[in-house]
């Protein structure tokens, strides 16, 4: 359990908090490039770290992320034009750029000079990967981006998605680190004889309560999750925590699988998802899959319906299963067999995390063996808090290679080292199809 203080400090992240602080020292995704289909199209509002921000392309395709109050007298830019480099505002005709240089003051004698003194407060974006990434930290020249595989795979071999989850970033990201509720949460209608046996959700349902190992790394927190397997193996499910807000999930082979979700608080009570991961093909090649846990048709789907997005700032990626409908829970189903009666992964995580509040109140929890990963993390955020308020530079920063390594499902031998056994594997940038054909 965290003290209030602790909880406070770890799921506040405004400007001037001390976790927001935090947290803008790193690259932040904000949008999905497809967001921002075109030069000079529509800006989108962005809720990001607390701040309400207008991002729009301009007219030589670059991204810019710019103060939502115009600095003249503070009307919203989103309802600006995007026109010939800049984003002018309607109101008096104010312009602006990527870098928030006012371009023109049209309702201003032709002599002044004043527009050369002003500028909007802007953050620098780049894109990699899909992704618009946001630098709002301190720094005049920020620091690299991080060099996940997944960012670097061509785009035909990489899957994007964003999901708004209504309630604070740490309880989200802690649904993600969280093994063992797939066991129950989303494989808990599953049996061992509805699976191919000898397979990775074979196991993971003929023993729903794994052992673990946890350790601190360079960049945040490794989890190995171990249950028997095959006479003398163990299956290991390996993941990552990675600072400041980033995972690796344990679906999919290691060895193959590339992956990160980064869990980006939009405010305290608003987090939005961002996955990049590899596409990855079944035995025949001829559809996509987004995990080889096993094959069941008691398999739950992994992404839920979406509502159309709209122009306010929590208008995005919303899910239609949701609070407002019980997450359209289907108790008939639940009573005959379908352990949640929520449909689907994502919205049974959803369901779950949003369920506990906007912010989960952690001094009325109680954890146990299996919440190991989660104190871990929290007290490895909480340490590299006072570190970086002491002046030391936040895990990961200035060493964007950290954070090429990887995630997925090993067999091992008993007794065997998991951490030495498995380094080649999580390895970037190093294929082994033959452990995909071997476990899917």
């Amino acid at each position: 359990m965290l003290s209030r203080e602790e909880n406070d400090i770890l799921t506040r992240v405004g400007p001037g908090t001390p976790m927001g602080q935090f947290m803008r020292e790193y690259w932040v995704p904000a949008l999905l490039s497809s967001e921002l289909p075109k030069p000079d199209c529509d800006p989108v509002r962005v809720m990001l770290l607390g701040e309400r921000l207008i991002a729009f392309r301009d007219s030589a395709g670059r991204v810019g992320l710019i103060q939502n109050h115009c600095p003249h007298r503070g009307a919203s830019l989103f309802y600006g034009r995007n026109e010939e480099g800049g984003l002018r505002c309607v109101y008096h005709g104010w312009k602006f750029d990527v870098a928030g240089r006012c371009l023109d003051m049209p309702n201003e004698p032709p002599e002044s000079d004043f527009k050369h003194k002003l500028r909007a407060r802007a953050y620098p974006c780049v894109e990699r990967g899909g992704l618009v990434w946001a630098y709002l930290g301190p720094r005049a020249t920020p620091p690299p981006l991080p060099e996940f595989e997944a960012l670097a795979l061509p785009e035909a071999e990489r899957s994007n998605f964003a999901s708004l989850v209504e309630c604070n970033w740490l309880q989200a990201l802690e649904g993600d680190i969280d093994t063992s509720h797939a066991g129950f949460l989303h494989w808990g209608g599953i049996a061992p004889e509805d699976v191919t046996p000898d397979t990775f959700l074979y196991w993971a349902v003929k023993d729903r309560a794994p052992r673990y190992e946890v350790v601190d790394t360079a960049y945040g927190v490794m989890y190995g999750a171990y249950r028997p397997a095959a006479q003398g193996y163990r299956y290991w499910r390996i993941a990552q925590f990675l600072c400041p807000f980033f995972t690796q999930t344990p679906e999919g082979v290691l060895g193959y699988h590339a992956v990160f979700k980064a869990w980006v608080p939009m405010d305290d009570h608003h987090t939005l998802a961002f996955s990049v991961r590899r596409r990855v093909l079944d035995a025949l090649g001829n559809r996509q899959r987004f995990s080889v846990e096993g094959q069941s048709s008691k398999y739950p789907p992994v992404r839920a319906a979406r509502l159309p997005n709209h122009t306010g700032w929590f208008g995005r990626f919303r899910s239609e299963a949701n609070a407002e409908n019980d997450y359209q829970i289907d108790r008939s189903r639940q009573r005959a067999g379908d352990y949640t009666g929520i449909p689907g992964i994502q919205t049974q995580d959803q369901a779950m995390t949003e369920s506990m509040g906007p912010i989960y109140d952690r001094t009325e929890e109680h954890l146990a063996v299996s919440d190991v990963m989660i104190i871990r993390v929290r007290r490895r955020l909480l340490g590299a808090l006072r570190r970086y308020e002491t002046g030391e530079v936040p895990p990961g920063v200035d060493q964007p290679e950290l954070y090429l390594t990887r995630s997925g499902g090993v067999v091992l031998p008993e007794g065997a080292d998991w951490i030495a056994a498995t380094d080649e594997l999580r390895r970037p940038f190093t294929d082994h199809p033959e452990r995909l054909e071997r476990w899917v």
